[in-house]
C-alpha cells in the first residue's frame, strides 16, 4: 500500500522537502532496501528508510534531529537499490539545507556595521544571505 497524501493533508515540511529535493516522497513504501546497502547505515541514528518515513508523515522534529542526515556520504547506493528510483541521498540534502536555514545562530548580515562586512569572508556573507532568504 503506497502512502498518498494529497492538498491539505501534506504539511509544509513536506512540500519543502519535495520542492527542494525534486522527489515525490510517497513513491517510497518502506522496502528498508536503502538502509541494507547503506554503508553508512551502522553509525547512524535513523536508518535511511526511517528518515524517509519520518518525513513521508511530516515529523519535521524527528528528522531535524536526527544525525542521520549529516551522516549520509551522498553515495547514491540507496538511489541504485531503490525499485521506485528514490533519490534518497537528494532528499538528506533537502532535508540538510532546511535544517541549515532554520538555525538563528548564523549572523544577520543586515545588522553587521558595514566595516564589519569587509573583514568577513565574502562566503560568510554568501551564505547568510541565502539563509535569510529561504
Amino acid at each position: 500500500m503506497r502512502l498518498q497524501l494529497k492538498g491539505k493533508l501534506k504539511n509544509e515540511f513536506v512540500k519543502k522537502i519535495e520542492k527542494l529535493s525534486g522527489e515525490n516522497l510517497s513513491k517510497c513504501y518502506q522496502c528498508g532496501r536503502c538502509s541494507g546497502g547503506c554503508p553508512s547505515a551502522p553509525f547512524m541514528d535513523l536508518l535511511p528508510n526511517q528518515v524517509m518515513r519520518f518525513a513521508q508523515i511530516g515529523s519535521q522534529k524527528e528528522v531535524l534531529g536526527a544525525k542521520t542526515v549529516w551522516l549520509c556520504a551522498s553515495c547514491f547506493t540507496c538511489m541504485v537499490r531503490c525499485p521506485k528510483g528514490v533519490d534518497l541521498a537528494r532528499v538528506m540534502e533537502a532535508i540538510r539545507q532546511i535544517s541549515l536555514r532554520q538555525n538563528v545562530d548564523y549572523i544577520s548580515p543586515n545588522k553587521l556595521p558595514i566595516e564589519k562586512r569587509t573583514e568577513l569572508p565574502l562566503i560568510a556573507l554568501v551564505s547568510a544571505f541565502r539563509k535569510s532568504t529561504a
